[in-house]
């Protein structure tokens, strides 16, 4: 229930602090699943059209960005939805100086690519932190526009 509760909140801050993705990727796993429906339906997400990423079950770092790189050129916001480790060691590398060591469950990071014409290209600049929050996070999310 917690679980639930938290995911639909993560979706409804989202919104309501402006970010909607243009695509929603997830892996198979059946929490991260519904994980991304709860999000896709709290910020107007068709759920419908939610991909299934075998390659992002418990995935490490590497084989995320490998994900992400593989994404349409078109779609220039993407929420990823997957696992620990390897969501927070691929936090930590894109960016060094981050709050966190471990994401809590049901954070969001947001990576603004400012220069990167395209998915595949993003690991040819460093990102900046543009969204960060979690579901125990008591104050307004952290965001950079």
């Amino acid at each position: 229930p917690r679980g639930t509760h938290d995911a639909g909140w993560v979706g409804e801050r989202l919104l309501r602090h402006g970010f909607g993705p243009q695509r929603i990727i997830t892996s198979p796993a059946a929490r991260a699943l519904e994980t991304a429906q709860l999000v896709a339906t709290a910020v107007g997400y068709p759920r419908e059209n939610i991909a299934i990423e075998h390659g992002l079950y418990l995935a490490e770092p590497s084989a995320i960005l490998a994900v992400i790189a593989a994404q349409d050129t078109r779609i220039e916001s993407l929420l990823v939805v997957g696992h620990n480790p390897g969501l927070s060691e691929l936090v930590l590398e894109l960016l060094p100086t981050f709050e966190a060591d471990d994401l809590p469950t049901a954070a969001v990071v947001g990576l603004a690519y400012d220069g990167a014409a395209a998915w595949a290209h993003i690991d040819d600049e460093p990102p900046r932190l543009a969204y960060y929050d979690f579901p125990k996070n008591d104050r307004a999310p952290v965001t950079a526009r």
